[in-house]
């Protein structure tokens, strides 16, 4: 049997195959481009950090000759705070993604950290108010896509990290969920509670309905689909960015 770890970064993704003993049989990877539209703007392509992880994936099997029923689950790390919204039918990303590294929304940040709400934040969810956290990113996307935050009323449109669009791609839509150490990084989580909090949705001004479900970062949190790798794997682990190295 062997472990799959799916390691999106910023930069690139990489597919490394464990064995029983916890050695690395291989690895394989693909670059990930990013886009610089003004200044301070950060931007990927939703659809090529697909393509790059499950590419890497694939051939990681085919040069291993590891047949895909041995793996006995996968494990998904990734950037954080990287931000996709996409069209719960078909799928598609209603903007590109917003990485973590974009200082778009710095502006309508230092406004909000300034006021009463600004507190409330920091208190409920241990953060400080800052354009480096997903909860702007989504709220600009609703108030700079057309038709976008009709949509999201409508409950037409998901966000998610990276971890979330990568379990959405490879369950085929099935499975919309996310843990607690990306979740923690939207400034939309309730550090008591461990939820989604209505009153940090109101700030931003975001509908609940655009959300993932939060499960336990180690659980079996769904199944691939046979056809990405073969073979329906249990999703097993998200634990995103650095902690998730050990």
């Amino acid at each position: 049997k062997f472990i799959l770890a799916l390691d999106e970064g910023t930069s690139s993704a990489r597919a490394a195959l464990y064995d029983v003993e916890g050695r690395r049989v291989a690895m394989d990877d693909a670059p990930i481009r990013s886009a610089y539209p003004q200044p301070g703007w950060v931007e990927q392509d939703p659809l090529e950090i697909w393509s790059a992880q499950i590419g890497a994936a694939q051939r990681l099997l085919e040069k291993t000759g590891a047949s895909p029923q041995s793996i006995a689950a996968l494990g998904i790390t990734n950037q954080r705070e990287t931000t996709i919204v996409w069209d719960r039918r078909t799928g598609e990303p209603v903007a590109p993604a917003i990485v973590w590294q974009c200082r778009r929304t710095a502006g309508f940040c230092e406004e909000l950290a300034a006021s009463p709400a600004g507190g409330v934040i920091t208190r409920k969810t241990g953060l400080v108010v800052d354009a480096y956290f997903s909860g702007s990113k989504i709220r600009w996307i609703l108030d700079h896509v057309s038709g976008a935050r009709e949509r999201a009323a409508n409950g037409e449109l998901l966000f998610g990290n990276v971890d979330t669009w990568l379990i959405w791609k490879l369950t085929n839509g099935a499975a919309h969920v996310t843990d607690p150490s990306n979740a923690s990084r939207t400034m939309l989580m309730n550090l008591g509670s461990g939820e989604w909090d209505d009153e940090l949705l109101g700030i931003l001004d975001i509908p609940r309905s655009m959300l993932p479900r939060i499960e336990p970062s180690c659980s079996v949190l769904a199944s691939t689909e046979a056809e990405h790798l073969g073979a329906e794997i249990p999703i097993a682990g998200i634990a995103g960015d650095q902690q998730a190295a050990m």
